[in-house]
């Protein structure tokens, strides 16, 4: 179970002050838990980068040879102050990774390390702006996605999951959460069989999967339309990238307050730790080695489409 875990990061982040060293605090009763924090200022603010590393029983940091899961809360910012006050809807890709995060330090601490390494990686910002989009206002970033992938997504990361709310569209109608088709080198692969069974395995229903389109995974600022910034991380790495997005029955904009559902997160953020857990000890995978190489050899590379566009 990861409610408690996800009550007390949610608890933690609507806080006018949180900040990265509201979650050194968290997770300093835990000390196989390493937390470091990097302040950035951009033109629009300033945010926290926070990243947690706990260290597997065979993962590379013990010299073991257990793959590396990096786990990245997406968001522009937790709060959208002094507009409104408390966490926004956009907060809870942080709130479910630093969950994550808590329950997997808590297992170490409790007898229990996973067997890979896990990599927690989000960014601290209560005082975020915001931006006009359609069909509702989204939630603005201090700092571009740019600066987001270079310090979150680490090349030890060997899979990663990207939880973002991803409630703003008409596209995904479900309560709950839902995951994406994997990402690869600019190609979008089928859905992997073994996320959907951890997915089912864990919320006790039929997986729900949500539909992305080549635009979705380039980069952003290129005058494309993307569905969110979910699979942004995907651009910045050759790991495999599936994106976990925390959604709603009706559109919900990024900058609401008072549309965080504690259950939903804890349901994300349990998936991670499960995803974790088999992605160390080998039985997990993200996607078909054969078939990616198939496709590039039919097809060629698709890695240009992780490239950034050219200024016109």
């Amino acid at each position: 179970m990861t409610l408690k875990q996800t009550i007390e990061a949610f608890e933690a982040l609507d806080s006018a002050r949180a900040s990265g060293r509201t979650v050194v605090d968290l997770l300093a009763p835990y000390p196989a838990a390493s937390v470091s924090v990097e302040e950035v200022r951009g033109n629009k603010g300033k945010t926290d980068f926070v990243k947690i590393i706990v260290a597997g029983m065979q993962g590379r940091l013990c010299g073991g040879a257990a793959r590396t899961l990096g786990i990245i809360g997406r968001l522009g910012g937790i709060g959208a102050r002094p507009g409104r006050i408390g966490l926004v809807s956009d907060g809870d890709g942080a709130v479910a990774a630093i969950a994550a995060a808590l329950k997997i330090a808590r297992m170490h601490a409790q007898g229990d390390p996973l067997p890979g390494d896990v990599i927690v990686a989000t960014h601290i910002c209560p005082d975020a702006p915001t931006r006009p989009h359609v069909p509702v206002e989204f939630m603005d970033s201090p700092v571009s996605v740019e600066e987001m992938n270079a310090r979150e997504v680490a090349p030890e990361m060997d899979a990663v999951l990207a939880i973002d709310t991803t409630k703003g569209n008409r596209i995904l109608n479900h309560r709950g959460f839902a995951i994406s088709p994997t990402v690869k080198e600019g190609w979008i692969l089928r859905v992997a069989d073994d996320l959907v069974r951890i997915m089912e395995t864990t919320t006790g229903r039929s997986a729900v999967t949500f539909p992305i389109t080549m635009q979705d995974i380039t980069p952003y600022g290129n005058g494309i339309h993307h569905l969110n910034s979910i699979l942004q991380p995907a651009v910045a790495t050759d790991a495999p990238v599936v994106g976990v997005a925390i959604s709603a029955q009706t559109v919900v904009a990024g900058s609401a307050t008072g549309a965080s559902h504690e259950i939903d997160i804890a349901a994300a953020a349990k998936f991670a730790v499960e995803v974790a857990k088999e992605l160390g000890r080998g039985t997990a995978e993200f996607y078909n080695v054969e078939e990616l190489a198939r496709l590039t050899a039919l097809y060629g590379s698709m890695r240009h489409l992780q490239a950034r566009a050219p200024a016109e």
